[in-house]
């Protein structure tokens, strides 16, 4: 497999590092990953009749509150495109841009969905899962967040990485030039998370402080009690900004840091060879996909015994993040004796 991606990036001339493609096969690992774990949550069991019913409740309102905030996202991107083509039609800016702008805006949003509907099928499968055992509810519960840690990241590898291909392999466009394109990714993940995190998070307030009012002021029932229609909203509202917000939020922190740290080492070695910014442009992306492919082992390590109590499940959360922790240093070590930026010489 290796040798085949060796011959195909030997055909622009300038080799792509190996390690480079450690990237794009973390991300589609992540998503067949998030997929696995998806289908075995929801094979829990989610619970008695009253618990089917107030998660149904919950389910519904997220997702209309989703469709509704990703028609009006539809409007500005479809805006934001229109006027980034014309600003690359009279020659302000290259023609891929707004496209790289539109693809991450696009995963980021499909990352929210992914992400909102396990959460909210999640719910009540781990609270049921929980009356049975801890470690039951520590399952269900980490593998179902698993599922949106691993489609932000594999969403944002897989459109930097397919961009990068198209960039290089077939526009044949220079690596500054493809760091310069690639930013506007950032941008659109960027635009995605304003809508996601600071509208989810005005939501979510609202329905908060709608609950107490309703419920502790006006019926004098308790705040999270079921009978109080605004509960539902909190819950839905806690999901709209803890879940899809908080993932935009999450997706655009992790393009911009991959992107920006591409950028800045390219830019530290404009001077240099082709071969020489690929390094840079390898590093970064290659740094990612390890933690990908190590974090996936990490949800493997949450594992308790049936009585487990509240302490050994945090030290089983600790345990699985330290091990993932040091595996990623031991590897990012290979990878920089590899990949040997201390023998390139900077610009200033």
């Amino acid at each position: 497999m290796m040798t085949f991606l060796a011959e195909v990036a030997a055909q622009s001339g300038d080799s792509v590092p190996l390690v480079w493609w450690l990237g794009p096969i973390g991300s589609v690992v992540a998503l067949i990953f998030a997929f696995i774990f998806y289908q075995a949550m929801m094979k829990e069991s989610e619970g008695n009749k009253t618990m089917i019913e107030i998660a149904q409740a919950v389910r519904e309102g997220a997702m209309a509150y989703l469709r509704a905030q990703y028609r009006v996202v539809l409007i500005v991107f479809a805006t934001l495109f229109v006027v980034f083509l014309i600003l690359a039609m009279i020659g302000a800016q290259d023609w891929f841009v707004p496209f790289a702008f539109l693809t991450a805006g696009f995963f980021s949003g499909v990352a929210g969905y992914v992400g909102m509907r396990t959460a909210t099928n999640a719910s009540a499968r781990t609270a049921q899962a929980a009356s049975e055992s801890l470690n039951g509810g520590l399952r269900v519960a980490f593998r179902g967040g698993a599922v949106m840690g691993l489609g932000v990241v594999g969403f944002a590898l897989l459109d930097m990485s397919i961009w990068f291909l198209i960039l290089y392999f077939v526009s044949g466009e220079s690596v500054p030039q493809i760091t310069s394109i690639m930013l506007s990714a950032a941008a659109g993940a960027s635009t995605m998370a304003l809508f996601g995190r600071v509208g989810g998070g005005i939501y979510t307030k609202a329905a908060d402080v709608g609950a107490d009012l309703v419920g502790k002021v006006e019926a004098g029932i308790p705040e999270d009690d079921p009978r109080n229609p605004a509960t539902i909203a909190d819950n839905v509202g806690d999901n709209v900004g803890d879940v899809a917000g908080m993932g935009a939020d999450l997706y655009e922190s992790y393009v911009a840091s991959i992107l920006s740290a591409v950028a800045l080492g390219v830019a530290g070695i404009a001077s240099g060879s082709v071969s020489q910014q690929l390094q840079y442009v390898a590093l970064p992306v290659s740094l990612a996909g390890i933690g990908v492919l190590m974090s996936i082992l990490g949800v493997f390590l949450v594992r308790a015994p049936e009585n487990a109590t509240m302490k050994s499940l945090i030290f089983t959360l600790e345990r699985s993040i330290w091990i993932a922790a040091a595996l990623i240093a031991a590897i990012m070590f290979g990878v920089l004796q590899i990949v040997d930026l201390a023998n390139h010489t900077a610009t200033a």
